[in-house]
C-alpha cells in the first residue's frame, strides 16, 4: 500500500500551521512598537499566553521531577530569549529580513544533525532561498548591526527551542510543559516590559492586540509544535520551518503592505521545495 498515512501528516500540518500562525503574530505585534516598545510587546504577548495555558491547563510544578522542571526552564529560558531578541530585532529590520537571519539558528541546527548527503542537499537549497528572500529588504541601505546581533541572538535560541522542546516533549505532557515554560518566560521578560511600557500596557486597546498576539505567536503555534516534537525528530522539524521566511513575507504583504517580487517568489519556491523534498525524503 503507498501513500502518505493521515497519522504522518498530523505533525507536518501543525509545524505548517504554526509557522502561518506566529509569522502574523509577529506582524501585528509589530503594531505595538510605538505604544509600549519591543520589551513591552514581547512581555505583554507571553505573559497573557501565560496566563491563558495556566488557567487552560494549571501546571502541578509540585508533581514534576526535578529533570523535568529543569526542562520547563530550560524551554522557558529559550523562549525568552528568542522573543525578546527577535522582537528588539523587528524593531530595527524589516520582518522579512529579521526572520531570514533568525533562521540560520535552526538551519545550522539541521546541518549539525544532518547524517546523509540527501539530508545535506535540503539543507543548501533552504540556505539558498533564505539568502535570496533577505537580500529583498536590504536594497541600497546597510543593514542596522544591532538589529543583526538580535536577530542572530534569536536564531540561536530559536535552536535551543528546539532542542529543549524536543526533549521536553518527551518527557512531560506538552500541555504542561508548555504551560509552566510559559511562566517561566513571562517571568523573566515582565520587568523589562514593564519599565518600557509602563501604564500603556493596561490600555485597553493594546491588551486586545496583545491577548490577539499572544494567542497567533504563542499559545497555537507551540501547541502545534511541541505536539509535533513528540513524533518528529528535530532534524526534520529544523528544515520544516525553513517555511518560516516565506510566512514572514506572506504576512508583509497581507499584514503590512509589502510587495511580493520574482526574485522573492523564486526564494519562496526554493525554500517550499526544500522543505516538501525534507518530508518526502525522511518519511
Amino acid at each position: 500500500m503507498t501513500g502518505t498515512s493521515p497519522n504522518r501528516l498530523v505533525p507536518v500540518l501543525s509545524v505548517l500551521g504554526s509557522v502561518l500562525s506566529v509569522q502574523f503574530g509577529a506582524a501585528f505585534g509589530s503594531t505595538l512598537f510605538d505604544t509600549v516598545g519591543a520589551s513591552g510587546a514581547v512581555a505583554l504577548r507571553l505573559t497573557v499566553a501565560a496566563l491563558i495555558l495556566g488557567i487552560l491547563v494549571r501546571p502541578r510544578w509540585h508533581r514534576w521531577t526535578r529533570p523535568q522542571r529543569e526542562g520547563i526552564i530550560a524551554l522557558g529560558l529559550a523562549l525568552a530569549v528568542m522573543n525578546s531578541a527577535f522582537y528588539e530585532a523587528l524593531a530595527r529590520l524589516p520582518l522579512g529580513t529579521t526572520v531570514t537571519i533568525e533562521f540560520l539558528g535552526p538551519l545550522t541546527l539541521a546541518a549539525v544533525l544532518s547524517r546523509r548527503l540527501r539530508d545535506g542537499v535540503w539543507v543548501l537549497a533552504a540556505l539558498a532561498g533564505v539568502v535570496i528572500l533577505g537580500l529583498r529588504d536590504t536594497g541600497t541601505e546597510a543593514l542596522d548591526a544591532v538589529g543583526v546581533a538580535f536577530a542572530l541572538i534569536a536564531g540561536a535560541a530559536w535552536a535551543g527551542y528546539i532542542v529543549a522542546g524536543s526533549h521536553l516533549a518527551a518527557t512531560v505532557p506538552s500541555a504542561d510543559g508548555l504551560a509552566g515554560a510559559s511562566i517561566v518566560a513571562a517571568v523573566l521578560t515582565l520587568p523589562l516590559g514593564v519599565i518600557s511600557g509602563g501604564t500603556a500596557l493596561f490600555d485597553p486597546r493594546t491588551l486586545a492586540v496583545g491577548a490577539a498576539v499572544a494567542l497567533l505567536s504563542s499559545v497555537i503555534p507551540y501547541t502545534l509544535e511541541l505536539r509535533a516534537l513528540q513524533v518528529m525528530s528535530k532534524k526534520v522539524f529544523a528544515i520544516l520551518i525553513a517555511l518560516e521566511p516565506a510566512a514572514a513575507t506572506l504576512a508583509g504583504v497581507l499584514v503590512l503592505g509589502q510587495v511580493l517580487g520574482l526574485q522573492t517568489l523564486a526564494a519562496i519556491a526554493l525554500v517550499v521545495a526544500a522543505g516538501i523534498g525534507s518530508v518526502l525524503s525522511n518519511r
